[in-house]
């Protein structure tokens, strides 16, 4: 089956303090994509779209884009590589775009940005994640059994597993029955306290408390081509109710698949991963995650260099 790995890497990476999406990581400089791109490649997809700013394209294409155009497919031909730009050109006409706007649509936008580029069942994830071996295989199996409208996945992971101990994370807290998504909530500001529980710091005082099992998403979704529709939707309907002054507000992924859900439009088939979950929200996690990819190395996990 031919499958598509869509990568939202177009973030600006504001709290992280830089380009977290392009910062080395592995033994051998490595960055964090080129583990899900590795990944997904011997799980059987055959496509990656890389969702970048314009400016960036130079930049991808020596770091991991030119290298994934040589890797072969399970079916034995060469990955497809592909650039998608998320920048204001994609915008539509109708809307102005404030002088003072600077941040990216967010995460709804980006995807809607590979349209062009995909015509396959696709799965898309942040560039700045690691999913873990398994989560590949085990959606790429989910998505040859996905009928072509109306149905979607993703891979949910322990929220103790992807808090931060540098500071705060958003996550979107899944609501589960029966192995399908009932509702996703997007919780913006939770960290593990020195009491060893997780909060929501963002209410007033100590803020509610989240079991560490509870099922969350990272943006890691399994989709067919059928979700454009819904997106362009979606993302007029964004656009048109935002106020002028307006500037920072974003069209994000999750939500759209909630009012889609709640409408029951949508079903979501929730997968569990054994593997850990982990990513750099911050500067200060990268010395941690640098050490867990080395741990998978010298296991046999990845080979020596990915290079």
């Amino acid at each position: 089956m031919k499958a598509a790995l869509v990568i939202m890497a177009a973030g600006m990476g504001s709290r992280y303090g830089g380009s977290k999406q392009v910062d080395g990581i592995g033994p051998n400089h490595e960055i964090l994509m080129e583990y899900s791109v590795f990944d997904a490649v011997r799980a059987g997809f055959t496509k990656v779209v890389f969702i970048i700013k314009p400016e960036m394209l130079d930049l991808m294409k020596d770091l991991c884009g030119d290298r994934v155009s040589q890797m072969k497919a399970k079916n034995g031909d060469n990955v497809e590589v592909c650039y998608a730009f998320q920048d204001f050109t994609s915008v539509p006409k109708f809307y102005a775009i404030p002088p003072e706007r600077v941040k990216p649509f967010g995460t709804a936008h980006a995807v809607l940005c590979a349209r062009e580029f995909v015509s396959e069942p696709f799965v898309v994830i942040n560039a700045d994640d690691y999913y873990g071996v398994d989560a590949f295989e085990t959606i790429y199996a989910e998505l040859s059994s996905l009928p072509g409208t109306g149905a979607a996945t993703m891979v949910g992971y322990s929220l103790c597993n992807t808090v931060s101990e540098n500071g705060t994370v958003t996550r979107g807290i899944c609501h589960v029955t029966d192995g399908r998504l009932d509702k996703i909530v997007e919780t913006f500001k939770l960290k593990p306290c020195a009491d060893g529980k997780i909060r929501d710091l963002q209410a007033d005082g100590d803020g509610p408390v989240y079991a560490g099992n509870t099922p969350v998403s990272m943006n890691f979704w399994g989709f067919t081509p059928w979700i454009f529709e819904k997106l362009e939707a979606y993302f007029d309907a964004f656009l048109r109710a935002l106020e002028p002054d307006d500037i920072k507000a974003e069209c994000l992924l999750p939500e759209l698949v909630g009012e889609l859900i709640e409408k029951r439009e949508l079903t979501v088939s929730v997968l569990h991963s054994n593997a850990r979950w982990f990513g750099m929200t911050y500067q200060e996690d990268k010395p941690m995650v640098a050490q867990e990819i080395q741990k998978l190395h010298d296991a046999g996990v990845y080979p020596q260099s990915l290079r």
